[in-house]
């Protein structure tokens, strides 16, 4: 456009300057030439302006030459009969150049000024377009996605769901005199999948879709926000029957005036009006918005109140069912071995969202793929789990062997006491010595099932088995030579015992010395931005009597595994030498050393993986990039 303007510009400038065709531009001679051409008789006519003369030839000759400041030219010319005309001289017009050497500043002003206000807008609609939304109608031909890649989430895909086929047949529910929920809130963890169940609505719906995100409302304006939420709703009664999908709605939904991360005039005028638009005096018929946020803590009471948000659909992290259909999903994406299960993947994972399991699935292919393999197995999987859960083997980092043995005791002492506490509900899955994270090694138990409420005595196993490694080191080391192995941060075996204990006593009121209540609880406020913990009264004896529980409850736990390794010393011995043999054991290995002193044949493991490179024709299988 602005070559074009240019160009424009340029043509006008000359057409102007010279609407005859220039003269100047034809046959320039030399002054000394004109006087020989006058001497000679062959001039017929001149026009003299200033020193610029133009002429014609007997010929017919157009020409043009500059004069000096002759005195007898004119008599020279009158002699010969040359016909004469003479002008003033005009006043000469600026070139282009002179132009834009005058204006360059002012231009380039103006310029920046545009640049700035298209980057502070996002550039739609250049500087005039403030407050037009930024809401996107999905393409469906790019990603679609359908509620057949959505698992693990069954309840919130059915209520979804319902929304979906209200829009697809509106008279099913309104010849009862049903109406559809004008807002539906997804509510849950990070990762769960609520962005993925939007777009699965999108990819069912056959109505426009719109998305867009929560920051994409407020700019540094005034009244910004609150024009680009009308402009949106403009859009969805355009295209109405439509859906409108908010993504993070908490950066703008946040309660008014509670002081909850900070005041902002701007965002709640944005609020209002979002507020207005989902259910004022003109409501918005047909324009259907779906929300997600992970905060609804913080979101204002009169947005979630029926009318706006009628329905909200909580989306909880998946349970053992949930993660092994979320697991078949994903790696139908990728090549695995026939002899990965699933199911026993999906109950090592505990507590893991929709997307740590991607990531699960993604990491057990690329190290299948580092390892030039051509299909992923169950190694894989269980070096990718403990990847994302606990980090990257430290295989490099230089351990002593007197580390080593130490560490081999300390997880044996772990997988003995595991093996002998009354938790049928957890198995013993495998021990490591290799260091992993901030981890020298780890002991790890996989539940039957998931499980949402837990005993007294599953509580005191749980602190029996945190502190199996203290006790091991300390009987077949001396008290004199325990280590730091047991110690440490958020996670060790005493922080683990210690906060099961407290939560014992001051949480869930196990005990009978304190009763059936809760002390202490740390409540968080936020205050300018800040997470400040306030703390409730408690008395000096209270305090007092609640240490010396959870001592009580930590002795006994100590007490306990110490008899457990005492009578079973010989157990500790045969799986701590294993365990510096061979670094990795699983659940199975571990029983068949102790109950049948029985030692691994890894050397069928190994020729188990060559054969996995040549399984594809076996199977059938056809490899895949994985992205």
């Amino acid at each position: 456009m602005w070559a074009v303007i240019v160009f424009l510009t340029i043509g006008l400038y000359n057409m102007f300057k010279n609407p005859q065709g220039s003269l100047s531009s034809k046959n320039t001679i030399i002054f000394s030439e004109f006087l020989s051409e006058v001497e000679s008789g062959r001039v017929v006519k001149v026009e003299i302006q200033g020193n610029n003369i133009r002429g014609i030839l007997s010929d017919g000759t157009i020409f043009t030459t500059y004069s000096p400041d002759d005195p007898n030219l004119i008599e020279k010319l009158s002699d010969k009969g040359v016909s004469i005309s003479a002008a003033p001289l005009e006043e000469k017009m600026p070139s282009i150049l002179g132009i834009l050497v005058s204006w360059f500043p002012m231009l380039l002003l103006i310029a920046v000024w545009i640049f700035f206000m298209r980057q502070m807008q996002g550039g739609k609609g250049g500087a005039m377009g403030f407050g037009r939304s930024k809401a996107k109608m999905m393409n469906e031909l790019k990603g679609k996605v359908t509620f057949n890649d959505v698992a693990g989430i069954e309840e919130a895909k059915e209520e979804v769901e319902e929304v979906v086929e209200f829009l697809k047949d509106p008279k099913k529910f309104s010849r009862l005199g049903g109406k559809i929920p004008r807002g539906c809130l997804l509510v849950g963890p990070p990762g769960t999948g609520k962005t993925l169940l939007a777009r699965a609505i999108a990819g069912e719906a056959a109505v426009p879709f719109f998305t867009i995100s929560g920051s994409d409302f407020v700019e540094m304006f005034v009244g910004v926000g609150a024009s680009r939420v009308r402009d949106m709703f403009e859009q969805g009664k355009k295209h109405s029957p439509c859906i409108i999908f908010i993504d993070e709605i908490d950066a703008v939904g946040r309660s008014r005036g509670a002081g909850l991360g900070g005041g902002n005039d701007e965002r709640e005028q944005t609020l209002n009006q979002l507020l207005v638009e989902m259910d004022g005096f003109d409501t918005n018929e047909g324009v259907i918005i779906i929300a997600a946020t992970n905060r609804p803590d913080v979101l204002d009471p009169a947005l979630l109140r029926p009318g706006r948000f009628d329905r909200q659909v909580f989306v909880p992290n998946p349970d053992i069912i949930g993660r092994e259909k979320i697991l078949k999903v994903h790696a139908k994406k990728i090549n695995i071995s026939p002899d990965v299960n699933l199911r026993t993947i999906a109950r090592g994972t505990p507590g893991f969202s929709g997307a740590d399991l991607a990531n699960l699935v993604n990491e057990a292919a690329l190290l299948a793929a580092r390892k030039n393999k051509r299909i992923v197995t169950t190694q894989e999987f269980e070096e990718a789990k403990d990847k994302v859960r606990l980090g990257a083997e430290r295989r490099s980092k230089v351990v002593s062997e007197e580390d080593k043995k130490i560490t081999a005791y300390h997880e044996a002492g772990h997988a003995v006491v595991a093996l002998n506490v009354d938790s049928k509900d957890m198995i013993l899955h495998k021990a490591t010595i290799i260091p992993r994270g901030m981890a020298g090694g780890m002991v790890v138990r996989l539940p039957e099932r998931d499980k949402d409420y837990y005993s007294v005595a599953e509580y005191h196993s749980q602190i029996t088995v945190a502190m199996g490694g203290r006790v091991s080191e300390e009987l077949i080391f001396g008290k004199d030579k325990i280590t730091t192995g047991a110690g440490g941060g958020r996670g060790s075996d005493l922080h683990t015992a210690t906060a099961l204990a407290r939560e014992m006593v001051t949480k869930f009121g196990m005990t009978d010395e304190m009763g059936p209540m809760t002390y202490g609880e740390n409540e968080e406020e936020v205050f300018l931005g800040r997470s400040v913990a306030r703390q409730q009264n408690m008395s000096e004896e209270t305090s007092r009597k609640i240490d010396k529980e959870i001592r009580k409850i930590i002795d006994n736990g100590y007490n306990r595994a110490k008899k457990i390794i005492t009578e079973k010393i010989d157990d500790v011995h045969k799986l701590a030498k294993a365990l510096l043999t061979y670094e990795t054991l699983t659940g199975d290995e571990i029983k068949d050393i102790i109950d049948k002193n029985k030692q691994p044949t890894r050397s069928e493991d190994l020729e188990a993986d060559k054969d996995n490179n040549s399984a594809l024709g076996s199977i059938g299988l056809k490899p895949k990039i994985v992205h």
